[in-house]
């Protein structure tokens, strides 16, 4: 089975309350580190019909910040798939009123797909028809095999 990019692409809405704001009056970042990873697994879950678990969070970039009242929105769509896991980008801007966004943070999730005894399963194959899917799939090899070089020389 395939499935094309966009069968799992999700995104989530936010309005910024104090709750959700650290000492410095900006988005906490471990708050929105826990939302980044609730899209990841969405897109994981849509994409392969199975639970899926977080292996790792790869180049996790913050940008700019954000602040009480802003309109946050977190965008997730799959850019690689092995066999039993996936690599989703997740992205995060802010929105003004007149609906102008500004990309605030971005990091790539690796998540597994688990079968119903919890153990690693396999994946569709991702169908890649834009441009971007293919350029995204490129730079995903890439990250991919820094990933396994470096589980070489930590383990």
């Amino acid at each position: 089975m395939e499935r094309p990019v966009e069968y799992s692409y999700t995104e989530q809405t936010q309005i910024l309350m104090p709750s959700h704001i650290n000492g410095s009056s900006r988005l906490f970042g471990g708050r929105l580190m826990e939302w980044m990873d609730v899209v990841a697994a969405v897109v994981g879950r849509r994409h392969s019909g199975r639970d899926v678990t977080t292996v790792c969070v790869d180049t996790l970039e913050f940008n700019a910040p954000a602040h009480v009242n802003d309109t946050v929105i977190i965008r997730g769509r799959i850019t690689y798939v092995g066999r039993t896991s996936m690599e989703v980008r997740v992205e995060t801007y802010t929105e003004n009123r007149e609906g102008m966004r500004r990309r605030i943070n971005r990091a790539y999730f690796v998540l597994v797909a688990l079968d119903d005894d919890e153990n690693p399963t396999e994946v569709p194959r991702l169908t890649l028809i834009s441009e971007e899917d293919k350029l995204e799939w490129q730079n995903a090899e890439k990250r991919s095999a820094l990933r396994k070089q470096r589980r070489k020389e930590h383990y």
